[in-house]
């Protein structure tokens, strides 16, 4: 495992340990603040609130939280890019959206960009709750019935050609292990789901998952889960 694959590890094992730190980000100060006080009320470190785009995108990178719990219409600028900007350049981070919108290019827009799951905000607090403690462990989480809708997006993506360089060099070696939890997945599992299928913890899951995005010079699970698709693995 490489030094950067270990510390990616390392950092979801802490996160299981510790108090998860999260960031709320609304531009309606009435939600933004019920969200942030109920989940202090639960638990969680609230360790900042922002109102817009750019306020979010500072904020963030001055206070590293383990979540983002993000809206998608914000002023200064779009949700999906506060998302994309910060998980390109803190791959770590968990992004949680929040939004009014159940809209599908709303929902895959937001995923692509980077975000881990999707909530819509007809959501109860125990829904919030248990969706920011899944997210903070790399589980996605979405509003019953958007979980098919990106899986049905991973693979008409899938579907589609994929350029491939003439010196590209050959895929590494995946363990059978590490196949396995590929493949489950693919299947759209969360890790605790693959734990209890493999009997094995969800840390070490989450380990056969870093290792895997290693190798394949991958970024995220949405690559992750697409890679898969395009052999098949969520048919074997």
């Amino acid at each position: 495992m490489s030094t950067e694959n270990t510390a990616s590890a390392e950092s979801a094992q802490d996160t299981e340990q510790r108090t998860i730190r999260v960031m709320v980000v609304d531009d309606h100060p009435m939600w933004r603040d019920a969200v942030a006080r109920d989940l202090a009320e639960s638990g969680f470190d609230v360790v900042a609130t922002a109102g817009d785009g750019p306020q979010a995108v500072r904020r963030a990178r001055a206070v590293t939280p383990d979540v983002l719990v993000l809206d998608l219409n914000l002023p200064g600028m779009p949700g999906v890019q506060v998302c994309k900007e910060l998980v390109g350049s803190h791959p770590s981070l968990r992004v949680l959206v929040l939004s009014a919108s159940g809209e599908h290019a709303d929902v895959l827009e937001a995923v692509k960009s980077g975000a881990t799951g999707y909530l819509l905000k007809s959501a109860s607090t125990q829904e919030l709750t248990e969706a920011v403690r899944s997210t903070a462990v790399g589980d996605p989480v979405f509003t019953p019935g958007l979980a098919g809708l990106v899986l049905g997006e991973y693979r008409r993506l899938a579907s589609e050609p994929a350029s491939v360089a003439p010196d590209e060099p050959k895929a590494p070696q995946l363990t059978d292990r590490e196949t396995e939890v590929l493949r489950l997945v693919a299947k759209g599992l969360s890790y605790k789901q693959i734990a209890e299928r493999l009997v094995i913890s969800h840390r070490t899951v989450q380990n056969h998952v870093q290792n895997t995005l290693g190798k394949l010079q991958l970024h995220n699970r949405v690559e992750l889960v697409r890679y898969a698709i395009e052999r098949g693995l969520d048919d074997a």
